[in-house]
């Protein structure tokens, strides 16, 4: 069994019945993962698995602290996942930023931010995927998060202060993926 199809399964499991938007999103994520083969060479297979795990930590049974990367990678780690599969899901979509600002970086720091291109990769899928699956520019889906949570709320400053970071992973991935496709 591949790890992908590991990662599907287990991602099924967890969010399909409980969370079916959710279960959509992450499907799309890992649809973006797939047409990022040329970026991620070797590591395609582990990109894919992240995607489609990188919301598990919002199964319900999984949400301990409410930080969903956090609750997602300890999850990950208890039940075998490989080592940089589970720090990928820790830091998904600049999750130190967020957890600086609910008071869990210490937690987090538990976890490695391989800060490289298939970090990078995996922002990119996220953030060019809406809540239901669908392909969407990242600044579109930056707008829509900011929309749907509204002013004061906690997500809606991490957004906007991480916004610059996570273009600019998503500004360095599209590059990636353009010098890929000229080889």
């Amino acid at each position: 069994m591949t790890l992908y199809r590991w990662a599907f399964d287990v991602a099924e499991q967890k969010l399909s019945e409980s969370l079916p938007r959710r279960w959509s999103h992450v499907q799309g994520v890992a649809e973006r993962a797939r047409s990022l083969r040329s970026v991620s060479g070797a590591d395609a297979d582990l990109l894919e698995a992240a995607a489609i795990l990188h919301d598990v930590g919002y199964a319900p049974d999984l949400a301990t602290t409410a930080f969903h990367p956090l609750d997602g990678a300890v999850f990950l780690r208890q039940i075998g996942a490989p080592d940089r599969l589970v720090h990928l899901v820790a830091h998904h979509s600049y999750a130190e930023l967020e957890a600086g600002l609910r008071g869990l970086s210490t937690e987090l720091a538990e976890f490695t931010d391989e800060r490289g291109s298939l970090r990078d990769a995996l922002w990119y899928c996220d953030l060019n995927t809406t809540p239901d699956g669908e392909e969407v520019d990242a600044r579109e889906r930056i707008a829509e998060i900011k929309q749907r949570y509204g002013p004061g709320h906690l997500v809606t400053t991490f957004i906007t202060e991480a916004s610059p970071e996570l273009l600019a992973a998503v500004d360095r991935t599209r590059e990636r993926a353009q010098v890929a496709q000229l080889r």
